[in-house]
């Protein structure tokens, strides 16, 4: 479940440079050079995490930070601003208007890679290779496999995805929408009933293991995911 990364930055020799270790690290990157190409970009997919440059033509990176997160499709996507700009009231405004980490130039590769994976493993956990337990369910995302003490759980794609989220979001409910966005993605149009027919298969293939009922219906607001199910 490798992360998507959004590379919003206007010199091209940095933003090669940027896109060559990140993609070198294993991460999907999207790229954009300025402000309308990178809301160009935020309709067609949903990044993991945006790397944006202060200094954009047109409207700014911090600009550009301050309207994302006043929308509900992109506000909890984790922005990292990269900036030439050291002073400490510089970061403060950058971290004021919603950006979740701040990098000077000039960096290195291992520092960008370094910070981006802090920040992915505290905002976004599903989109990280770490095993996650719940109980005796065991989901490890790089062998894409589910189990239960020794039995493997047979799982589809979406239904793992489904399952990684709500792992690594417990106690939390969660809409139909918010779950699509999450799970599915926000470019892409289905049905929100969609949401019910995966729980369903997800709690079917739970159930031989006395796991499906961790998966709770919260009526009138969604679903949430609870270990305490299991006491």
């Amino acid at each position: 479940m490798t992360a998507k990364i959004l590379v919003v930055e206007d010199e091209p020799a940095v933003r090669d440079m940027i896109v060559f270790v990140l993609t070198q690290t294993d991460y999907q990157v999207l790229q954009a050079e300025d402000a309308r190409e990178a809301r160009v970009r935020l309709k067609e997919h949903a990044p993991d995490l945006i790397l944006m440059d202060w200094m954009l033509p047109g409207a700014s990176g911090v600009e550009l930070t301050r309207e994302l997160k006043q929308d509900r499709v992109t506000r909890e996507i984790p922005v990292v601003l990269l900036t030439a700009r050291g002073e400490e009231d510089d970061k403060i405004r950058g971290l004021e208007c919603g950006a979740e980490d701040y990098i000077t130039k000039p960096f290195s590769p291992r520092e960008l890679v370094a910070r981006i994976k802090v920040i992915l493993r505290r905002i976004s956990p599903h989109v990280s290779d770490e095993t996650v337990v719940a109980g005796s369910l065991c989901l490890d995302p790089a062998t894409h496999r589910v189990s239960v003490e020794e039995d493997v759980v047979d799982l589809g794609p979406t239904e793992f995805r489904l399952l990684h989220f709500f792992l690594t979001h417990q106690e939390k409910v969660y809409s139909r929408s918010r779950l699509l966005d999450q799970v599915w993605g926000t470019n892409v149009f289905i049905e929100e009933r969609t949401v019910d027919v995966h729980i369903r298969r997800l709690r079917k293939a739970l159930e031989p293991y006395g796991a499906d009922g961790m998966i709770q219906t919260v009526r009138g607001a969604g679903y949430r995911f609870s270990e305490m199910a299991l006491s």
